[in-house]
């Protein structure tokens, strides 16, 4: 039997993203990075805006808010359906659809805003995710997006989850390289005029104890789950553990009693030439 390597791909990815509570971790401490994004654009009422793997709506939600007609996109069904049922979702004009990121099912041309916040960079292939984003825009809309650097915590996260992980598929890049200002101005090209480029940090405080960060990682998302899997089939769960405590130990700017972590991201804005 064949398998297409492409749906099968979109399939691991999908489960991925379902296991754990996903939702629980934007509660947790990642709701503020929604509102930044909206709140960096300007969204009128009525402005058609498309948020690209959009998970529960964290940027779609604000962006709704400020009256726009917002379409939430997610490759993943159930984080839609969290989102859905968020009650700062009710009487917001939102369309919830399932959508994979490197095919949009969306014409040219079709939202004067294309956004994403740490969505998009999750998309495997980063060049077919940054052509539908470019794709689906009206020369003249915006695109933004709100992306973990490579510099900063969640780049080291993954450089340090990266030896007990199963190796990538053919053509994907690391998640974080879109937030590097060199690799988005490669990937768009003279498409889109970049006109915002900012680093700032998510300051995170809801661990008491630095492991703790570490272990609501392991309980509730999905990449740091699929990792510890995989290390535990080489009998290795021990030693990512050990790998994954270190790190916080380094990355923690607060004390051993009251952890505090900084999460750097790119925010970036720009026009559709």
């Amino acid at each position: 039997m064949t398998v297409d390597v492409g749906t099968d791909l979109k399939a691991k990815h999908r489960a991925m993203w379902g296991t754990g509570d996903y939702p629980r971790m934007v509660e947790t401490f990642l709701l503020p990075i929604g509102e930044r994004l909206a709140s960096a654009i300007d969204i009128r009422p009525g402005v058609r805006v498309l948020d690209v793997a959009a998970g529960t709506g964290n940027a779609s939600i604000p962006a709704a808010r400020r009256g726009a007609n917002v379409t939430a996109s997610d490759l993943t069904p159930a984080l839609l359906q969290a989102g859905a049922a968020r009650p700062d979702a009710q009487g917001l004009t939102l369309e919830w659809v399932e959508a994979d990121a490197e095919s949009l099912p969306f014409p040219d041309a079709s939202y004067d805003v294309v956004m994403s916040a740490i969505g998009v960079m999750f998309a495997p292939h980063h060049q077919a995710a940054a052509d539908e984003l470019v794709r689906v825009c009206r020369p003249g809309g915006t695109i933004a997006l709100l992306s973990w650097t490579p510099e900063g915590m969640l780049g080291d996260l993954f450089r340090t989850m990266k030896p007990f992980a199963a190796p990538p598929p053919p053509g994907a890049l690391p998640a974080p390289l879109w937030g590097s200002e060199e690799h988005l101005a490669g990937l768009f090209g003279e498409r889109v005029d970049i006109h915002t480029s900012v680093r700032e940090v998510l300051d995170i405080t809801a661990f008491p104890q630095p492991h703790g960060y570490g272990e609501h990682f392991k309980a509730f998302y999905g990449p740091t789950i699929a990792v510890r899997a995989n290390a535990a089939k080489d009998g290795r769960e021990k030693e990512f553990d050990a790998a994954l405590d270190s790190f916080c130990d380094s990355w923690n700017l607060g004390s051993a009693d009251s952890a505090r972590f900084e999460q750097e991201y790119l925010l970036s804005i720009g026009t559709r030439r």
